[in-house]
């Protein structure tokens, strides 16, 4: 893992002379850091299409205290930090990296590195081929569904577009009321607005491309 950038501020038009090594951070240097952690967890869990709900249940930490930090109205303890770090597998500095460098436009990720999530029961596993920080919208993951694997039910339906790409085996992919069977090489591309489900009929894994991009606001 890539260790946390080192951190820039600026004074005026000028750059400040280095803190030295275990000099405590100011109070309004302290309060920058704890203001930050709310739109960085805001930001991921946008970036995953995660509910509150969702990511309340992946984190062990309550919908309503999820809710609290992203708006800035309490401060995460620790603890707090530690389990919503590992529902994200990032490292607590994600949340807390003081760093004003702009983001770089170019993300690289060694595929020993790609980050992994697999699903409770086994059936589903998801490995990001995306930027899982910077100036990026767009989200894609290849991701292999065992045999007899389907969707589970989600009423939140985020504004956007979806395009899926079989790799290898078969997927029925339903949009609306039309169900698709796409083979190895075929693509859907819909708007992920629209009720939308999936699930493999077929005795083998299935892989697919999946890729996500938001709805731009504003």
């Amino acid at each position: 893992m890539t260790p946390p950038s080192a951190r820039s501020a600026r004074v005026g038009d000028h750059a400040p002379a280095e803190r030295p090594a275990g000099a405590p951070l100011s109070e309004s240097e302290v309060s920058e850091v704890v203001a930050g952690i709310g739109p960085r967890l805001r930001t991921l869990r946008g970036r995953l299409g995660l509910s509150l709900q969702q990511l309340a249940e992946r984190s062990d930490v309550s919908p309503a205290a999820i809710h609290k930090v992203e708006q800035g109205t309490m401060v995460p303890t620790i603890t707090t930090l530690l389990k919503l770090a590992a529902a994200f597998q990032v490292p607590v500095a994600h949340f807390i990296d003081e760093t004003d460098a702009p983001a770089t436009p170019v993300s690289f990720t060694p595929k020993n590195q790609r980050r992994v999530r697999t699903s409770p029961d086994g059936d589903v596993v998801v490995g990001s081929i995306s930027a899982e920080s910077g100036p990026f919208e767009l989200t894609a993951s290849i991701t292999e569904m065992a045999a007899g694997a389907q969707s589970a039910p989600d009423d939140r339906r985020p504004a956007g577009e979806a395009l899926v790409h079989v790799q290898s085996g078969t997927l029925e992919l339903t949009v609306g009321a039309q169900t698709y069977r796409l083979s190895a090489g075929d693509s859907l591309h819909f708007r992920s607005e629209e009720n939308h489900s999936w699930r493999n009929p077929s005795a083998r894994t299935t892989k697919v491309v999946w890729v996500s991009l938001p709805e731009r606001r504003g």
